[in-house]
């Protein structure tokens, strides 16, 4: 059985009220940096998985996209995203992204965004993805960072004051099952490290094009002070690959 907490009432309405839920991308610190890496979308043909709220597949839309596909586990996280959309040109579906079969070569650019943590084989949605872009197609997605992921515990070590002193890792290179905590409840997560992400796309025939750990601009740290101290650290991991043939 695939993880799905998010049809979870009391998770759903705590997900339901967090920055990036209610402002869309614009409350997403790495969402400048995935759109930088993304091609011209003008009539490309865009899969989105793990969708969520749309937010991304809408984007596409106004990006000039010809069809967006929005995949996700969630009946709640959809219900949501059709209520915000209102163009024929996107559709989403409801299944695991572990259990997507499209035709081949049937979309240009495959996109992800924070979602491949919560799978158990990302080498099988490599292999999955090459098959559905077309020669030439982009695949470009967002994970939580490996130094996040290393332990169970994400969190800061802080002094007796409450005063943040370093984010620990530990456990890198073990790789597997993290049962952590999200929103006030267990979720399981998989940690797999850096060059694991790479080499996965690389044996899936994927050409690597960019790899970035985006951290908070001056102007989020402007707005809220605590951001500062994301760049002690990197949260985010994002990874661009080009299908060559």
């Amino acid at each position: 059985m695939k993880q799905n907490k998010y049809d979870d009432p009391e998770f759903f309405s705590a997900y339901n009220q967090m920055p990036r839920s209610l402002k869309g991308l614009e409350a997403a610190g790495e969402w400048p940096v995935f759109k930088s890496l993304l091609p011209d979308l003008q009539n490309k043909r865009v899969l989105d998985l793990g969708c969520g709220y749309g937010w991304h597949c809408r984007s596409a839309r106004k990006q000039n996209a010809s069809t967006v596909v929005g995949v996700d586990i969630s009946k709640k996280m959809l219900e949501k995203a059709r209520e915000q959309t209102d163009d024929a040109a996107i559709s989403y579906v409801q299944m695991p992204m572990e259990d997507i079969d499209f035709p081949y070569s049937q979309f240009d650019v495959v996109i992800s965004s924070l979602a491949f943590h919560y799978i158990r084989s990302f080498k099988a949605i490599c292999k999955k993805v090459h098959g559905y872009l077309a020669p030439g197609g982009s695949f470009i997605f967002s994970v939580e960072h490996p130094m996040f992921t290393s332990r169970k515990e994400q969190d800061w070590y802080v002094d007796d004051q409450g005063n943040r002193l370093h984010w620990p890792v530990d456990n890198y290179r073990l790789e597997g099952i993290r049962e952590t905590n999200f929103l006030g409840e267990d979720v399981v997560k998989y940690h797999r490290t850096i060059s694991t992400y790479l080499n996965n796309l690389i044996e899936a025939g994927f050409i690597v094009k960019a790899v970035e750990e985006p951290m908070p601009s001056d102007e989020m740290i402007q707005k809220n002070p605590m951001m500062k101290d994301e760049n002690r650290r990197p949260m985010f991991l994002i990874i661009s690959v080009e299908k060559i043939k």
